[in-house]
């Protein structure tokens, strides 16, 4: 294993294949893109369509060679631990220690549709201390737990990679919790500064609350960036995108929460019209048209994001420091698409923030 890497803004990355593809070779580009300019990781999720993180992920290490490739998320339920501990080792090794595991809780709707056991943070911590276990080229016997059990569990014993652990989400139980057991937080999209704030000292006090030193957990922001676009990229980038996370119970409930949005506004947000006509989830489906109308019942103060020109995206990425975050995954935009972002990002760059960071993303 070579040395971490370190680009020219370590502090940043960005989601590759952001919301809905057909296309996941794009990522190819974009991630190439996204190294040339210094960029120091980015962040996939998953979705069961074209959007398989295993095999995604290892597209991307073998088009790279600085860049820090992370799920954002998968789960701990959807494969047995074996698996998800064999798929951690072997993009660690392929990408030459540059993966990092990003799991995420997931709807529990989705999970009981599935028949699949619900996260819990007694199975989360679990999991993360077998990972780890693992990766160390441990063999586990007689493993009985939240888990479930198992009579032996082990990958090799020659097995010897340090793989970072983000916690994917944004309740605040939930974030106390990472900063128990995790080594980094990738937050959410569309998260005002003040709950962002909030979401960093919800990270903090679990970190103390386990004799952790403060800023073990490396908090991430989400930020949607939408610079000099059409009305039809904005209707897509940040409408359809804030739209389809209002849409799912439960989860829309909290991010409203957590921003101290009116839940009766939210209620009408989703039963007008305008909404319960697209049919679907909003960024998979709607069309053009049905976009617009659903920006006329989205209340424009619920669209905390990085939109205008250049230099005012630039200085709402700085704002994210400046509220508590240690570093900025760019939503939304493609590398090519926020380069010009980054070039008036560099001109008022807190650097000294910075100093002895790597690409490791926790």
């Amino acid at each position: 294993m070579t040395d971490t890497p370190t680009s020219r803004f370590p502090e940043l990355g960005f989601y590759g294949l952001p919301g809905h593809t057909r296309t996941p070779r794009d990522v190819l580009d974009q991630v190439r893109d996204a190294e040339s300019l210094g960029i120091g990781n980015v962040m996939i999720s998953e979705r069961a369509d074209y959007k398989e993180i295993a095999a995604i992920c290892g597209a991307c290490a073998a088009v790279t060679e600085e860049i820090f490739i992370g799920t954002s998320g998968t789960n701990l339920n959807t494969r047995h631990p074996l698996i998800t501990a064999s798929m951690g080792s072997t993009l660690s090794r392929l990408s030459n220690g540059r993966f990092a595991l990003g799991l995420a809780k997931g709807v529990a709707l989705r999970w009981k549709a599935l028949g699949l056991p619900h996260p819990t943070y007694e199975r989360e911590a679990e999991f993360i201390a077998l990972m780890r276990r693992l990766w160390r080229g441990e063999t586990v016997t007689g493993y009985k737990g939240a888990l479930g059990e198992f009579a032996s569990l082990g990958l090799a014993p020659y097995i010897d990679e340090d793989i970072p652990i983000l916690y994917v989400g944004f309740g605040p139980k939930s974030l106390e919790h990472a900063g128990r057991v995790y080594d980094g937080a990738h937050l959410h999209t569309f998260m005002s500064d003040r709950a962002l704030a909030d979401a960093v000292a919800q990270l903090r006090a679990g970190e103390a609350e386990a004799g952790r030193p403060a800023g073990t957990v490396k908090a991430w922001s989400v930020l949607a960036t939408a610079c000099d676009v059409s009305e039809e990229v904005y209707l897509k980038y940040i409408v359809a995108r804030l739209a389809t996370y209002l849409q799912i119970p439960g989860y829309g409930d909290m991010l409203a929460d957590i921003n101290g949005w009116d839940a009766e506004e939210l209620q009408r947000f989703r039963t007008s019209k305008a909404v319960t006509s697209v049919g679907g989830l909003i960024d998979s489906v709607a069309t053009t048209a049905q976009l617009a109308e659903v920006d006329k019942v989205l209340p424009e103060a619920w669209r905390p994001a990085a939109v205008g020109n250049a230099r005012e995206c630039a200085q709402r990425w700085v704002d994210q420091f400046e509220a508590g975050a240690d570093g900025i995954i760019i939503h939304a935009s493609t590398p090519a698409e926020f380069e010009p972002v980054l070039r008036e990002y560099e001109k008022i760059r807190p650097t000294e923030r910075f100093a002895g960071r790597t690409n490791r993303p926790g």
